[in-house]
């Protein structure tokens, strides 16, 4: 990130997880954090003592007008954003074929569609700055899919495809683009923040209800530092040569080269029937 004084950071979904330790760190490091979550008082302790460094605004990432609001409040403010950090969202655990499609829309509506809404609302200042970082929170999840959480994956893919397209429009701009992956993390997705609709169906106990059962049961106990991934964030964000992409914690890791081997071996492997599509030479 450019070395400028005071840098401002817009974080959605502050109240738990990675959105409450990012703000905390920006104003451990004396910069400014624009603090949001859908029910304020849920964060207002995480600005106190900070004075005008911290501004904590109520904001729903599915409510347009409640995002320009907050917007026109942070600029007027700060004067600018120089990062926004769309972390706002959640899980949803249920078979494909017993997901219910009210649950379904509703997550696509915050983790998707509420990402969108606040990119379109700050990217016309950065814009005008030519410079800024977006970071987008997708997932391991956002590249490699389990059963029960089918419906979460898609959101996340479609944040990882939004984002690759973001990252070549914008770049010319002076505007970076930077994508978080992380794994398994102690913060509450699979616990509070997840939706759930019970399997029913016999025939995905063994598959759909067990990893249900195992991520409940893990929750509180993964391996990732929430902490950690923020500084590794900040990290990304003060380099020189932001990345598109940033895996945090070894499982996400490992799960990503093992993706990337697994989909090599099938393009080799049906080489010669996928170019045998193209006309005639």
């Amino acid at each position: 990130m450019e070395k400028t004084q005071n840098p401002v950071w817009f974080i959605t979904g502050c109240s738990t997880g990675f959105g409450r330790e990012l703000a905390k760190l920006i104003l451990e490091r004396g910069w400014n954090a624009v603090i949001t979550a859908r029910n304020p008082d849920q964060v207002k302790d995480i600005a106190e003592g900070w004075g005008d460094s911290a501004l904590v605004l109520a904001l729903d990432v599915t409510d347009k007008a409640q995002i320009a609001s907050a917007v026109t409040q942070a600029r007027q403010a700060f004067g600018k954003i120089d990062v926004l950090v769309n972390n706002a969202g959640y899980g949803y655990f249920t078979s494909i074929e017993e997901g219910e499609e009210e649950k379904i829309r509703a997550q696509f509506e915050t983790n998707f569609f509420g990402l969108v809404n606040m990119i379109q609302a700050v990217l016309p200042g950065m814009r005008e700055e030519r410079r800024g970082h977006i970071i987008n929170f997708s997932s391991i999840g956002g590249l490699v899919a389990f059963t029960s959480t089918g419906f979460y994956h898609a959101t996340k893919f479609a944040v990882e495809g939004l984002s690759e397209s973001l990252s070549k429009e914008v770049g010319p701009l002076g505007i970076k683009v930077l994508l978080v992956e992380p794994g398994p993390f102690r913060t509450d997705w699979a616990g509070r923040s997840t939706s759930r609709t019970p399997v029913q169906i016999a025939d995905y106990m063994d598959t759909v209800d067990a990893r249900m059962k195992t991520s409940q049961a893990g929750s509180g106990k993964q391996k990732g530092d929430p902490v950690r991934g923020c500084e590794a964030i900040i990290k990304a964000v003060e380099a020189e040569n932001t990345p598109l992409r940033l895996i945090l914690g070894k499982i996400a890791y490992d799960l990503a080269t093992e993706k990337i081997d697994s989909l090599k071996d099938n393009l080799v492997a049906w080489k010669d029937l996928s170019l045998s599509a193209d006309f005639p030479d």
